[in-house]
């Protein structure tokens, strides 16, 4: 395979409103295209925004009118799939000549029931897959729902196996080791997370995958939140919620582009898969480092 340009789009949402950020997404896609990306990735639920410091009026066994109303402002605020968003997406996405892969916050019209999904669209114009977060961590649960970890698959695309999880799913072995062993080799992480724990992890996975590793944050301040949403924070919300930390990773842990805080940015690098086969001479972790005689693993597919 030749070597290709790969784009993480650091960015704010229009928060808690799809109609502009649907647009601002538009705007981004053509910005990487013109660097000529093949593969384009977007944070964690872009659409709506992730509603860091809200607490949708909820404490322990207790809930509020003003809370059910923020909680259902975001709902019509999420997008379905398919839908008229993802359609838009898809046009996009063949105008680029590229793979587009974005967050959203998907609304489940046969439930009503929102989910934490990431979406990837081919340079076709088609949606292939939709990964929904397996696991919403803590306050999380409050907003989303649970996939079922049926699509815990990884893409076969002319520029090499292409999977990923969003945010905190990272930390789960198994639900990474289902990704391993489809050989993800550009394996993506959009998140919500700005620590540097965070870049510990991203790192550790480019190592342990002997994969590429997309890493991508929104920007957010304060200012950001709509002027009634920022009466609502929590009394200790920080003035930027997330300072970014976005990032592209080698197979043996050697930073390409990144990580950049603080700013709204694209960032681009070249991905080359001899780069991964170099890597695996020494560690696979499913093939010659593996041990099937001393692990057994397995993946219920099914819901």
């Amino acid at each position: 395979m030749s070597p290709f340009q790969a784009s993480v789009v650091q960015c704010a949402p229009s928060f808690f409103d799809k109609s502009k950020t649907v647009e601002k997404i538009g705007q981004l896609i053509r910005t990487a295209a013109k660097q000529k990306s093949r593969l384009i990735l977007f944070p964690e639920v872009i659409i709506p925004g992730y509603p860091r410091g809200l607490i949708f009026g909820t404490a322990v066994g207790g809930r509020t009118p003003e809370g059910r109303e923020m909680f259902l402002r975001y709902w019509e605020n999420a997008i379905e799939v398919p839908g008229k968003e993802t359609a838009q997406f898809a046009k996009w996405a063949k105008e680029a000549k590229a793979y587009v892969v974005i967050g959203v916050t998907e609304k489940d019209m046969t439930s009503d029931t929102l989910y934490c999904s990431l979406l990837y669209f081919s340079p076709e114009g088609r949606l292939i897959q939709r990964h929904r977060k397996i696991k919403p961590t803590a306050a999380e649960r409050i907003i989303w729902g649970e996939g079922d970890g049926s699509d815990l698959t990884v893409q076969d695309t002319p520029l090499g196996k292409i999977g990923g999880l969003i945010c905190w799913e990272n930390y789960m072995p198994l639900a990474r080791m289902a990704l391993y062993q489809q050989g993800v080799e550009i394996y993506l992480a959009p998140t919500a997370d700005c620590r540097d724990s965070w870049q510990a992890t991203l790192t550790h996975i480019a190592c342990e995958g002997r994969c590429f590793v997309l890493g991508c944050n929104q920007y957010l301040t304060k200012e950001h939140y709509p002027t009634d949403l920022k009466k609502k924070l929590v009394s200790d919300h920080p003035s930027l919620p997330s300072s970014g930390g976005s990032v592209i990773i080698s197979p043996l842990g050697k930073l390409l582009a990144g990580p950049v805080y603080g700013k709204e940015t694209i960032l681009t690098s070249e991905i080359d898969h001899r780069e991964i086969i170099k890597s695996k001479m020494d560690f696979d972790v499913i093939g010659h480092y593996a041990r099937p005689d001393v692990f057994d693993y397995t993946w219920k597919k099914k819901p």
